[in-house]
């Protein structure tokens, strides 16, 4: 199903021609230790990964531009990869696995085990994801909720694949929480070249954590390149779907923007909405009694004139942590209420914009792009991992969990108090969490812990009890005056798929089976009772360490693609994975759970539900996942040929 690429794709096409005056002037802003791996995959020459081009490990997550090598050496390395370029060569034959772990393991001068080779080389581009399904695919067809990342993924790999599909899109366009998301300082917190898929990389982001406006980009022209466009329907929003077991197939009831209820089948249906599509709106009294402008971060009000008003920010998530800094300044003042304390990263590539230069060499330079991005997955992936798991002999549970764990509490205590200076002595008990770092979603500097230091921004550390026409009222008593009221408080994560009702074959939905709070699927994809239907993006299949979602998001494409090949070519009409696979898959993963950081009581936490289980975070490594769904086991499902449902519905 897997099969070996010769050449790395290209986001966008051939690349442009060589100028090569232009090429030794952006080599002088080249990262070293990528131009290395450049030289050593194309030349095949083992020098460039030996002493004295070796790169060294630089400290923290610092992009390591110059890979601590003297002047000189630097120079070599430029001029050789000038002569490469322009001389036009390419590499005779791909790296294997083994060696790609062993070159990147050079290039971030860390251990880099050698199992993880296949994983690195799929996300080189050097072996494919792709399924090849046969030519002749009888009535297979595929309706697709939702057109985010993950719908817009899938589709991509069924156009390739000749399976009809067809995306319902509540939104009027693609992008999913990218359209939907505009608040002032929206973007990333995982690094741009990281944020795309392995089959669609992306050489012209501005900067390093790309804002929302170019990730929408992104996704437009994925949308368009891979002519999946025609197939969505926008403006349609699914309320139910049932599975008719007659017919094995599925039943969907949508309401169009005009109001219109229409309904939709398919044989398999999929849910690709995500964990954060719809916002959680706490139940504040007197809410809807204030008088100026109201809004959650995810329905930014694009017209509100914040200038000189006195904004109110409820909540210190990711999505304030952006916009705050972004506002302080223009508004007259701004009052933070925080109900919880974030631990929050510097990373010295936060604020920084992408050279034309550097854009240039991932245009030019072959492997450039992949190999940096590559150098990303390792810097924000399993290498934190273990430092994430419960050491049960640490003495000091209470504020860390492991001897790691507790050298990053330092580290970071540390920098909050520099980054605070003269108030650090007003704020420091303000800003610093009393739970374990990573123990939440660890979110990134942007500027934070200097804009609550300025005059006109507040950090109110208590909870809202009451909103009033023109004020926010605290736990203390204490009355806030407010024009613009901004509510950051998250997305209603736990609720997976609300608000449709998904009917199984007994008649049950998943509301039935999940209650309120506590989704659960095998590997996140596939729930007993609900024949052909797969959800992308669910329950555990968040990487709590670290990475992308995109990555996750592929691997479960290809199981699915697998999953629907295996139907063609045995001629079956349903599949439906076992109640005892599904449930003997949770409780292992429940069991690694629990020795994970997310399950410390220190805090409270959007990856936990009210009765303490963890739903929204995996406990695996990539590699731990990838393998898990690199091969379906049709063992492990129930499946109906389709002469035997055929003869049932006669």
């Amino acid at each position: 199903m897997n099969h070996v690429r010769k050449e790395s794709p290209r986001a966008d096409g051939p690349g442009p021609a060589i100028d090569p005056g232009r090429l030794r002037a952006a080599l002088a802003d080249g990262n070293i230790p990528t131009l290395l791996m450049v030289l050593a995959h194309t030349t095949g020459d083992e020098k460039w990964l030996r002493d004295p081009y070796r790169p060294r490990r630089p400290k923290g997550l610092d992009d390591n531009d110059s890979g601590g090598l003297p002047p000189e050496r630097q120079d070599e390395v430029r001029k050789a990869v000038l002569d490469l370029v322009t001389s036009g060569a390419r590499p005779a034959s791909s790296p294997e696995p083994e060696r790609v772990a062993a070159m990147l393991e050079v290039a971030m001068d860390e251990p880099v085990p050698a199992e993880y080779g296949p994983l690195l080389s799929e996300e080189l581009g050097l072996r494919s994801r792709d399924v090849d399904l046969p030519d002749r695919i009888g009535d297979l067809d595929v309706l697709i909720i939702g057109s985010g990342l993950s719908g817009l993924c899938l589709a991509v790999k069924l156009e390739a694949a000749g399976v009809p599909y067809t995306i319902l899109e509540k939104n009027p366009g693609v992008g999913g929480t990218w359209l939907e998301n505009t608040y002032p300082g929206c973007g990333v917190d995982t690094p741009s070249h990281l944020y795309s898929f392995s089959f669609f990389p992306n050489s012209r982001w501005d900067r390093y954590f790309a804002k929302r406006p170019q990730v929408s980009e992104y996704l437009e022209r994925l949308t368009d390149t891979y002519g999946v466009r025609g197939n969505i329907e926008f403006g349609v929003e699914v309320e139910r779907a049932d599975y008719d077991a007659g017919t094995a197939s599925w039943t969907v009831v949508a309401r169009g923007a005009d109001g219109v209820r229409t309904e939709r089948s398919a044989r398999v249906l999929v849910s690709a909405v995500g964990m954060v599509n719809r916002p959680s709106v706490p139940a504040l009294p007197g809410l809807e009694s204030f008088a100026g402008p109201r809004m959650h971060t995810a329905e930014w009000l694009p017209d509100v004139d914040l200038t000189g008003k006195r904004v109110a920010v409820v909540g210190t998530g990711a999505s304030a942590m952006q916009l705050v800094p972004t506002i302080a300044g223009r508004a007259e003042q701004v009052t933070v209420f925080q109900r919880s304390k974030q631990w929050a990263l510097p990373h010295p590539n936060y604020l920084r914009e992408v050279s034309d230069s550097v854009k240039y060499l991932m245009e030019v330079v072959p492997y450039y792009t992949e190999w940096y991005r590559l150098r990303a997955f390792w810097n924000f992936s399993d290498r934190l991992h273990p430092s994430l798991q419960i050491d049960p002999d640490w003495p000091h549970p209470e504020r860390s969990i492991n001897a790691i764990n507790d050298r990053h509490r330092v580290f970071l205590t540390d920098y909050i108090r520099s980054e605070l200076g003269d108030q650090a002595e007003e704020l420091m008990d303000d800003c610093l969490p009393d739970y374990p770092p990573y123990g939440k979603r660890p979110l990134l500097d942007n500027g934070w812990y200097r804009t609550i230091c300025r005059d006109d921004v507040d950090l109110v550390a208590e909870g809202v009890t009451e909103v009033r026409p023109d004020s926010i009222v605290t736990e203390s008593g204490a009355e806030y005056p407010a024009d613009v009221l901004v509510l950051a408080t998250g997305f209603r994560t736990l609720q997976f798929l609300w608000p449709m009702e998904i009917r199984g074959r007994s008649g049950r939905t998943l509301r039935d089976m999940w209650g309120r709070q506590d989704a659960r699927a095998y590997l996140g994809v596939t729930v007993p009772d609900f024949p052909n239907f797969f959800i992308l993006n669910g329950p555990n299949t968040n990487a709590g360490h670290g990475g992308s979602a995109i990555i996750a998001t592929e691997f479960q494409v290809r199981y699915v693609l697998q999953v629907l090949d295996a139907m063609v070519r045995r001629d079956l009409s349903t599949t439906e994975v076992r109640p005892e696979v599904f449930e003997a898959y949770n409780r292992e993963l429940d069991e690694a759970l629990a020795h994970s950081i997310w399950v410390h009581r220190g805090m409270s936490t959007y990856y936990r539900n009210e009765a303490g289980r963890v739903v929204i975070s995996s406990p695996w490594t990539y590699l731990d996942y990838w393998g898990r769904t690199l091969e379906v086991d049709l063992d492990e499902y129930h499946v109906e040929p389709a002469r035997t449902q055929q003869r049932a519905s006669a």
